[in-house]
This record gives C-alpha cells, structure tokens and sequence, in this order.
C-alpha cells in the first residue's frame, strides 16, 4: 500500500465499476474486442512494460527476429487488455452463461485424481484466463475449492476481485498461515489452484525456465510428496465469439521416494509443462513480469549451482 493515496485507489475502483455497468448488456465478444483495444494503447503508453516484455522475449526466443518478438509483445498486451475487461464482464455473467462460454478438456483427470482421495493441486501461471478457469471449476466440481492469491495493492479493487473469485463458492488462500489450510484443503479432498511462475525472494528453488534459473515456489512440491495428492495442470485459452477453451492434463509424474533433490525435480516437471504451453501461445503469458530477478545477495555462479541441484560453493 505503500505510496498509494486514498483518492487514486477511489478512482481506480469508480473507474472499474463503470466500465464493469457499461459492459453488461454486451456480449463476451464485444468486450473482448475493447479490451485489446485498451491493450493496444497500454502497448504505446507503458514504456517501463514493454521494455521488460521485449527483453525477456529476447533471452527466451533468442533465433526470432526482433519483428517477431515486437509483434508476440504487442499481442501480449492486447490479450491483457481483453483479460482485464472480459473479468470484468465475466462477473456480470449467471452461473448458466458462463458455463455456456466454456469448452472444458480433460476432466475425467480431474475426477480420477479425486477419486484417490488425497486431493488435487491444480498449478497454472499467469496464462490465458486463469481466473474464469477457477470460477467456472468451481461451478462445475462437487467439492469446494481453493486458490492461493496475493492481496492487491488496492483494497477496494481486491475486494472486488475477491467476490469474483468467490462467487462460485471458492474460497481465497493468502500466505499468512497458507501451508497449514492448502494441508486441510487436501486432507478434505479438495483442490487448491496455485500459479507456480511468479518470482519469490524466500520459499523458493531454482529451476530452469526458458533456459535461465528462475526462483519458483517449492510448495506445490512440497505438498504433494507430503501428501500423495495429485498435481494437475490446468490451461485456459480464448476461442472465438467470446468464448473459452480450458484444459486439464494427465497429472504431473512424482519423483521416486528415493530421489535426491525430489522438491527441485518435481518442481522442474511442473515448470516444464507450464513452458511448453507458453511455447505454444506465448503471446497468452505475462512477459511484463519480471521472472528471472537473481535472490537478492546471490552471485552467479550459486544461482546457476542450485538450478543444475549442485552445493553452492
């Protein structure tokens, strides 16, 4: 909250209720369409973004030409412009009309993993449309669900957020105590979402993500050697005519009982799959963030050590 005036947090939350009432009576399609027109001049306006979108692009995509990645940026923003204006409308939405913009892959894997009763943790990043992914799991699963958040900067916007988030009958994990509810969440066989590619200073490994050392949370490692619950990863994707393609995969293989460094290994399959569907749609990922922050007091050489699982000097 640091630096944030009363006033500028009222503005932003008048400016998100009047757009969230204009955008009603129109279809998915129509605010999808001025969200990436938003996006396209947050592209021209957010020098501080698009300096750090292109050069991650660049460590990431080092063969495309600079055209290339210039144009994977600015549809970047444009999808985040459609992102933030399509949650907005998204909340206007019966339970009945969302579910009726939802195509839904992989499932049964869902079910399966359940059926083990040990509970599930479904692992995504800031990809596609995670959060109507996690609105819409929660209509469509019998058993309530979790997801592990950070507050935002702005308490009337996070309020906001947080009765979209919950409308389904989810609820919201933050990192006070988090360890201790996701292990009751599991131990009633339920789920907890947790997005595995933000930048942590603490409770964090390196692990290889796009051919650099990248800080990553150990817990959805952690947990799931401690619990045997099923970790699946789950996808989100626009279709066309305003509408959503979500997909949940066969789980994430566990390392033997016995393997060394088991939190590193299982931590890199997870971020290996998340890679992959980047790869695939990179245009759908938050290439403004910055990921590949070195652990404050770290040097090279002991970044690079931990990634590849050796002692650091």
């Amino acid at each position: 909250m640091a630096g944030r005036s009363h006033l500028r947090n009222r503005l932003e939350h008048g400016a998100a209720r009047a757009v969230r009432a204009g955008l009603r009576p129109l279809p998915m399609s129509a605010a999808r369409a001025g969200g990436r027109a938003l996006g396209r001049v947050a592209w021209f306006a957010d020098r501080q973004h698009r300096a750090i979108a292109l050069d991650n692009l660049s460590h990431a995509f080092p063969s495309r030409s600079d055209r290339e990645r210039r144009a994977m940026a600015r549809e970047m923003f444009r999808h985040f412009g459609a992102f933030a204006v399509e949650l907005l409308k998204f909340s206007t939405l019966s339970d009945d009309q969302a579910l009726r913009l939802a195509d839904i892959e992989g499932e049964q894997f869902l079910h399966q993993a359940y059926a083990q009763g040990r509970g599930v943790l479904l692992v995504t990043g800031h990809f596609g449309y995670w959060e109507m992914q996690s609105v819409v799991l929660g209509l469509r699963t019998p058993r309530p669900m979790s997801v592990l958040a950070r507050p935002l900067d702005n308490p009337y916007l996070h309020a906001m957020l947080e009765r979209i988030r919950t409308r389904s009958g989810t609820s919201v994990i933050y990192r006070q105590g988090a360890v201790r509810k996701i292990l009751r969440e599991l131990g009633a066989n339920r789920g907890v979402a947790i997005l595995i590619d933000q930048h942590l200073h603490s409770d964090a490994v390196m692990v290889d993500f796009f051919g650099r050392p990248a800080a990553t949370t150990t817990a959805v490692a952690a947990l799931a050697l401690r619990t045997r619950a099923a970790v699946i990863p789950a996808f989100s994707l626009p279709l066309p005519g305003g509408r959503y393609r979500f997909v949940y995969e066969r789980p994430v293989p566990p390392p033997e009982g016995d393997t060394p460094d088991a939190v590193r290994l299982f931590t890199q399959r997870c971020t290996d799959v998340l890679e992959m569907w980047v790869r695939r749609y990179p245009h759908l990922w938050l290439w403004m963030h910055r990921r590949w922050r070195m652990p404050s007091g770290t040097g090279e050489a002991v970044v690079a050590a931990r990634a590849a699982g050796e002692p650091a000097e």
